[in-house]
């Protein structure tokens, strides 16, 4: 079941209302049942990995819990075992049906190297949705068990509750366990400013996917599926398009997750922090994709040794964590490379300081002067925008074709006889633009002031105005793809 579906728009309000009006002690166990039975709208198989991943990971706290009470002599030996087992197993069913032709392919790759020929044979696995995304929140209790940041959860149903909960299942926010385990001990009663600022939050992230994402995505599909079919403008506009299609398409979900989680009472983690206004890479993953950046942090960077260590050191750490980062997004090295590029992107930057401090000393300049700050943000956004071609090309020679086509602008004859906006007539180009300057206001307006809180705060008649005004302009403009469906959440493939 999609967020986009009218069959969402049905079983969110009647999950919302069942869940205030049954007594406390039956609210957890309504919400599991219904996060397994949004789950199996997709395919009824999806449900037993997500019951494989929960039992394990329960498991294995129970174990690491029981091992730890043994005493501070023993614990350390004996606890580590059914952690590092419980954390095998789930990440083994994650790269088996997620990455096993992806790894037999690199296998047969680096064996031709030495003269082996092998032909792998592609499986056809089912990838389950959302496994990447529920795993890694799996891993979070384990570890924060192991660590005992947190006590073992008792209730099998619970914990299940915390690793399926239905708003953040398929796309995030990944949630750790010491923030989120306890709300579902929480009561949580009906609050009408808070379903309130909840709905607005969804109408808005509605708003982003299928009027701004889905639109710009007609423009995007049409250039990055045929590579060399286009060249100059209409590649150029679909690489900036797209920094905005996955921006939107992705953060609209999140809006729309967070939003309803919100309507019954949960807080789940703001996962964009308006990343285009970053002035540096470090400060784009502090922006972007917050609560993945913050597990691969916790639970790897660190783990590491993080900046701890030699400088060499330090910098592998940064391009193992991205180039991680980067395969946790996609079976394919097109995603490792654009992980990697931004590992290395912040490994220069850190060469780079020392020289670029004493140039600012040298020549007067202030970091903080406004000019510079644009300055930043746009060199910022054009190595992000960068990366973005191989994240979306799917292929290197795809990306390369694009990248080569990019600066070959066409001559006048050529560009008479070809669309400079391929997929949308100009009604729809400048729907698109209009989106993005909205989209690019709000992030800026909203920088010193919570701009939900500022127009619940207006009167009846200027809140109505506006909801119904985002309810038409959806229904009016917003691209529901050629059946008339809105599209699919990016990240919902991953």
């Amino acid at each position: 079941m999609s967020f986009v579906s009218v069959e969402f728009l049905i079983f969110f309000p009647v999950v919302a209302a069942v869940y205030f009006w049954i007594p406390q002690r039956f609210r957890n166990y309504w919400l599991l049942g219904a996060s397994y039975f949004f789950l199996m709208q997709a395919n009824a198989a999806y449900a037993v990995f997500l019951a494989a991943v929960t039992v394990i990971t329960w498991a294995g706290g129970a174990l690491v819990a029981r091992a730890d009470r043994g005493g501070e002599a023993a614990a350390p030996n004996w606890k580590k075992l059914p952690a590092v087992l419980s954390l095998t197993a789930i990440f083994a069913i994650l790269a088996v049906f997620k990455y096993l032709n992806f790894f037999e392919g690199l296998s047969a790759g680096l064996l031709s190297i030495f003269g082996v020929s092998i032909h792998p044979s592609p499986s056809d696995l089912l990838l389950p949705a959302g496994i990447s995304f529920y795993t890694f929140q799996a891993a979070t209790y384990v570890i924060d068990v192991y660590r005992r940041d947190v006590k073992p959860e008792k209730n099998l149903f619970q914990y299940a509750l915390f690793v399926s909960f239905f708003p953040q299942l398929l796309s995030g926010p990944i949630e750790e366990s010491r923030s989120m385990l306890p709300q579902f001990r929480e009561v949580h009663r009906y609050d009408y400013d808070r379903v309130r600022s909840g709905l607005l939050r969804m109408l808005w992230g509605y708003f982003e996917k299928m009027v701004v994402a889905d639109r710009l995505g007609t423009l995007v599909d049409a250039v990055y599926d045929s590579p060399g079919k286009y060249s100059g403008l209409p590649v150029l506009l679909a690489t900036i398009f797209f920094a905005f299609q996955i921006y939107c398409d992705f953060g609209g979900y999140s809006n729309i997750a967070i939003g309803a989680a919100e309507v019954m009472g949960f807080r789940l983690t703001e996962n964009f922090q308006r990343p285009y206004f970053s002035k540096s890479i470090p400060e784009f993953w502090r922006r972007w994709h917050v609560s993945l950046g913050r597990w691969f942090r916790d639970y790897l960077y660190i783990p590491l040794g993080g900046n701890r260590c030699s400088r060499a050191r330090h910098y592998l750490n940064i391009l193992i964590v991205f180039a991680v980062c980067g395969l946790w997004h996609g079976a394919s090295m097109t995603f490792v490379v654009w992980g990697a590029l931004h590992g290395l992107y912040q490994v220069i930057g850190l060469t780079l300081k020392p020289v670029k401090k004493r140039a600012e000393n040298l020549l007067g300049i202030r970091e903080d002067a406004g000019p510079v700050k644009i300055w930043r943000a746009a060199v910022t956004f054009l190595l992000v925008d960068f990366a973005w071609i191989f994240f979306r090309a799917g292929t290197f020679s795809g990306a390369a074709v694009l990248i080569r086509n990019m600066f070959h602008f066409r001559s006048l004859a050529e560009v008479a006889n070809g669309p400079l906006i391929p997929g949308m007539n100009v009604l729809e180009f400048c729907a698109a633009l209009a989106g993005i300057v909205l989209v690019l206001a709000a992030d800026f307006l909203g920088r010193g002031c919570d701009l939900r809180k500022k127009l619940l705060g207006r009167g009846t008649a200027c809140r109505w105005a506006v909801y119904l005004s985002a309810a038409v302009i959806i229904l009016i403009f917003g691209n529901y793809g050629p059946l008339r469906e809105a599209g699919q959440f990016i990240y919902s493939q991953f």
